[in-house]
């Protein structure tokens, strides 16, 4: 259950609030271990910030159940066993956080109101971008580095004096500083660094880092400082711990002051004349957060002048005078470079996005998916507008969303920075892998090529699902050797991987060797893998093939009803779509439509395709499908449907036993559904199989029906 599923903490009752607890400080407690400690994060921000929330909210309605140890009254994590330890002089805080208009202008009053300020008067602020990186402390002393120190708990962190050293963006000396000077910052990966680095990982065969944000924190925290300085580690200076003296009067000088001793600091620090002025400087950082060239998570604000900031003060783990305004986690805006059109294994040309770089819920996304040629043109598949009718065009600035936390999607498009001479996209009548003609038929909401077999694209990806799990499932050949021995010339159709080695010979072998991770003993397993194949269910026959609209489920259907792959065949070759016996007899297998049937009957009337089947059959040994006897069975031809808590059988055995006993399962109740299994927990389906009339029986009941009581 996610935070959003859960009772309002206002409607939480004392009890109910006592429960809930130990399991919230358990999971942000191992948030912040897997954040801090181990730099490898488990949840994104966003599922953070709003535990975090929570557990706040929970500890303000009943503070006599907030604990002494409570995360909310903590910073970071405790260091790792492998480093020194450093006592911070000066705590390093974290910062309160603000996700709304509404929660700058409420920080912005606190602040008046703490300090006696009249509510109309203005009161000055700096606004800078919040840096996506690692918190580290730098100890000058007479001008000198002596010491470099992570978070931490925020006051014990990490020594990594030796890895600070090897940044370049880090002095070892300083003109002109105070005796004592401890410099605060944030320890980053620029975009193109964190893009080098992770082609160079890969090129090793390493493992590859999730954003910019987990490439430093790992890069800065190696025992080894060789490491580091291998890594393109870049920082800004931002804050001070501990002086011999006052830096300057105001936030904007010390910053300044930091800069002229040679820190890089941020450009987009800007003085801001109360919240309207900050929330401006806000959208306007939040436009340009996709070309910064670094990640950045939202906008900090803090009191400019250093005197009002001391009377302000702390609370027990954030300053009275700064606040993070932090961007929506799971949205960002960028620039759509460029559409490119990729063509799948039906032939479907499908639009992909290309943008510029952003990390979007800690994951950095450089494509996204446009689906196809309506959404380009801002339409649904009934013609309907969507984005207020507004198209997509090359050069776009476009708001990019992560769907299901998993799939960029496109969600919006600024027409406010479109450039005068964007054009809009047309999408292609050619198929861009073979030149064939990219036709729509009516219904169908993507274009599709005809080349077929002579469209490469077609081919490499009919030849990945043919090896896919489900399928043959060739051990040893997976999408990324099919591509490969695509590219070699080596296999063309399914029927080729069977005869690799026999036309091929010692000379396929001798190519094998060449290749990095082959030898003669990987050699011999794939084409024993191979060896090993060539005897296939009719079910995973069917399904390899890669006919349009035919699944796993669909394929069961065909091959349950034909029984053997002569049959299957033979009739397939018979039939005429929309006619005849066959094509009744195949339109009358529950589970079967006119769009599959079509697809399938297609499929072995189109001579290359055909020609291209019966080349795979030679080399094959196709198993007939397993026909239970379900003469005397109570439930054959029925449709059953299973409902609630099985108790002493899976979900399942029960589905695959009514199976055996020549019955159809199916996931919901309809006018169709001629029996209902209920078990504990039932719920709608047993309500709508009341209404309908439908047999309803009990597990017990199943289990005497189905012979296993």
């Amino acid at each position: 259950m996610t935070v959003t599923d859960k009772i309002a903490v206002g409607a939480l009752t004392r009890a109910e609030a006592e429960a809930e607890l130990p399991g919230l400080i358990a999971a942000i407690e191992a948030a912040n271990s897997a954040y801090h400690t181990l730099d490898a994060p488990e949840i994104s921000d966003a599922e953070y910030d709003a535990l975090k929330r929570r557990l706040t909210e929970i500890e303000l309605r009943f503070p006599d159940l907030a604990r002494a140890d409570s995360p909310t009254r903590q910073v970071g994590a405790p260091v790792s066993e492998g480093f020194g330890k450093v006592a911070h002089e000066v705590r390093m805080l974290s910062l309160e956080n603000g996700f709304s208009d509404e929660d700058v202008l409420d920080f912005d009053a606190r602040v008046k109101s703490y300090l006696g300020i009249a509510e109309g008067e203005v009161l000055a602020y700096t606004a800078e971008p919040k840096i996506d990186g690692l918190s580290l402390s730098l100890r000058y002393e007479g001008g000198r580095l002596v010491q470099a120190a992570t978070r931490g708990d925020g006051e014990v962190g990490e020594n990594v004096t030796e890895n600070a050293r090897t940044i370049t963006d880090i002095p070892q000396l300083l003109q002109g500083a105070p005796a004592v000077l401890e410099v605060r910052g944030e320890v980053y990966m620029s975009h193109a660094d964190f893009a080098t680095l992770n082609a160079r990982q890969a090129e090793r065969g390493e493992k590859l880092f999730a954003n910019p944000r987990n490439a430093a924190a790992g890069s800065l925290r190696q025992l080894d400082a060789r490491i580091t300085a291998a890594r393109p580690l870049r920082f800004f200076a931002y804050a001070w711990g501990a002086l011999s003296e006052p830096l300057a009067l105001t936030q904007i000088d010390a910053i300044t002051r930091l800069k002229t001793l040679g820190f890089q600091t941020n450009p987009l620090t800007e003085l801001c004349s109360g919240p309207q002025d900050m929330l401006a400087h806000y959208r306007g950082i939040e436009a340009q957060r996709a070309t910064l060239g670094y990640d950045i998570d939202g906008v900090v604000y803090k009191v400019n002048d250093l005197g009002l900031q001391r009377r302000l003060g702390f609370r027990s783990t954030t300053p009275r005078w700064a606040i993070a305004h932090k961007f929506p986690a799971e949205l960002a805006w960028t620039r759509l470079e460029k559409i490119e059109i990729q063509v799948g294994r039906t032939g479907a040309l499908s639009p992909v996005a290309r943008l510029s770089p952003v990390t979007v819920g800690g994951v950095v996304v450089s494509n996204a998916t446009l689906h196809n040629e309506d959404y380009i043109a801002g339409r649904d598949s009934k013609g309907q507008e969507i984005r207020g009718g507004k198209d997509i065009r090359e050069g776009d600035w476009v708001q990019v969303y992560r769907a299901g936390d998993v799939i960029p999607k496109v969600a919006d498009v600024d027409l406010s920075r479109r450039s005068a001479d964007a054009v809009p996209y047309v999408f292609p009548q050619q198929c861009p892998e073979c030149g064939s003609d990219a036709i729509r038929e009516e219904g169908d909401a993507v274009r599709r090529c005809t080349g077929g077999l002579i469209c490469p694209a077609q081919a490499v990806e009919k030849l990945k699902h043919f090896v896919s799990r489900a399928a043959f499932d060739i051990e040893g050949l997976g999408a990324k050797q099919v591509e490969a021995f695509y590219d070699d010339g080596w296999i063309r159709e399914p029927g080729d991987i069977f005869h690799l080695q026999r036309d091929y010979g010692s000379n396929s072998l001798r190519q094998l060797r060449k290749r990095e991770g082959w030898g003669d003993k990987s050699a011999d397993k794939l084409f024993a893998a191979i060896d090993e194949r060539r005897r296939i269910p009719l079910a995973r026959l069917i399904f390899a093939l890669g006919i349009r609209h035919v699944g796993e489920t669909s394929a069961a259907l065909l091959a349950n009803h034909y029984g053997s792959w002569a049959e299957f065949e033979a009739a397939m070759t018979r039939a005429q779509i929309g006619e005849g016996a066959e094509w009744d007899e195949l339109m009358s297998i529950d589970g079967v439509g006119a769009t599959l049937a079509t697809s399938v009957v297609s499929s072995f009337h189109q001579e290359a395709e055909r020609a291209l089947i019966d080349r795979l059959i030679t080399e094959l040994t196709i198993e007939d499908a397993v026909r239970h006897d379900t003469s005397g069975s109570p439930i054959a031809g029925q449709t059953v449907v299973f409902t609630g808590t099985l108790e002493r059988m899976t979900r399942a055995e029960a589905k695959a036993r009514a199976e055996q006993m020549g019955a159809k399962v199916a996931g919901s109740v309809s006018a169709k559904t001629d029996l209902l299994v209920a078990g504990p927990g039932a719920g709608s389906k047993a309500k709508k199989a009341a209404e309908l009339g439908i047999k309803v029986i009990d597990e017990d009941e199943w289990l005497a029906l189905a012979g296993a009581s």
